[in-house]
């Protein structure tokens, strides 16, 4: 189940029978386990796209955090970070290092992405890897990098809805209203 939560307190569902109302307010520990994420986003050195993800348990302790950079021990250098042909394949993604860090199985915890929803290849090892739930803010629009990632983040989505993985999304309006 997928929802999106606007600034009118609504949460338009897709994939569900319905469509519910929510608060309007985001969620205390979303806010946080967010700020967290989008923390953990600046620690990488990709020049152009800095992702954070943390993975939090059902007593809201960090179980494990991420964030989008080359594999250990591959020199990141200023000419791979700026020349897309050399940094895609080697960059792993922060969802996916959050996922290999963790020290213990990933039942009952809750992935917290930052800026934006996880790619159809993240979505995929998020799904095979146990969890149920997500939590991201809203992709900005129109800007080059969602322009680059649109296809990718629109297959996430479908990766997940298919998966049965819940993908709550916070509008950029509720997290600016805070």
């Amino acid at each position: 189940m997928i929802q999106r939560i606007d600034s009118n307190f609504l949460i338009n569902t897709i994939g569900a029978s319905q469509t519910k109302f929510y608060s309007g307010r985001i969620k205390k520990w979303d806010f946080r386990f967010l700020s967290l994420a989008k923390h953990i986003a600046s620690w990488s050195k990709d020049p152009s796209t800095q992702v954070g993800a943390v993975i939090a348990d059902s007593e809201n302790r960090v179980v494990s955090v991420g964030y989008n950079g080359f594999p250990r021990g591959v020199h990141d250098t200023e000419t791979r970070l700026n020349d897309r042909e050399q940094k895609y394949p080697l960059t792993i993604h922060a969802e996916i290092n959050a996922i290999l860090f963790a020290q213990k199985g990933l039942k009952d915890t809750i992935l917290y992405t930052w800026p934006f929803p996880p790619c159809d290849k993240c979505a995929g090892f998020i799904a095979q890897s146990g969890l149920q739930n997500v939590v991201s803010i809203e992709r900005e629009r129109d800007t080059d990098l969602i322009l680059r990632w649109k296809e990718e983040l629109k297959r996430g989505e479908q990766v997940f809805e298919e998966s049965q993985v819940n993908l709550r999304i916070y509008t950029r309006e509720v997290w600016q209203e805070l």
